[in-house]
């Protein structure tokens, strides 16, 4: 898929959950979240900078299905991923709302196999803002069909932060 694939995807899925906000609660049916990405990796002794867009939207109350897309900038290869995800939020009365979910993850490296991984995600949001929630978690992910290589580790878990933004 090229990159001017992937804009019009971002857009669909953006315009498809704006026609769909309601003034749900911050983790209720037919919220619409939007992530933002920002963050750093390395691959094949190159580092990038990974910038990214993420959608969801709450089917039921605490139930997200989400997709988001990053691009890995800074090093000779183009590389990003697609990931969809379902998340799900434990609503409670306190400022720690915990998540749990898993995701089926694409990554696409110029000039190598492109691969597939799945994992889960343990974690919680707190909000900063009216609209705004940050996240901090633990993620676990696995590649499909992996061989150990130069290039990949067939596993990897990692510390995650993110913002996200209801509508």
């Amino acid at each position: 898929m090229k990159a001017s694939g992937i804009r019009k995807l971002i857009l669909s899925l953006c315009m498809f959950f704006m026609a769909s906000i309601s003034q749900a609660g911050p983790f209720d049916d037919g919220t619409v979240t939007g992530t933002l990405v920002l963050g750093n990796a390395q691959l094949l002794g190159e580092d990038y900078t990974v910038i990214g867009l993420g959608s969801g939207y709450f089917v039921t109350d605490g139930l997200q299905l989400g997709l988001d897309v990053n691009f890995w900038t800074g090093g000779r290869s183009s590389v990003y991923e697609v990931t969809p995800k379902i998340t799900y939020v434990y609503k409670n009365k306190s400022s720690v709302n915990p998540y749990a979910g898993m995701f089926y993850n694409r990554t696409f490296i110029e000039g190598y196999e492109d691969s597939n991984s799945l994992g889960y995600r343990l974690g919680f949001y707190t909000p900063i803002g009216d609209n705004a929630y940050f996240g901090i978690g633990g993620v676990y992910s696995e590649l499909l069909d992996c061989t150990d290589t130069a290039i990949y580790s067939c596993s990897s878990t990692y510390t995650e932060f993110s913002v996200i933004f209801t509508f």
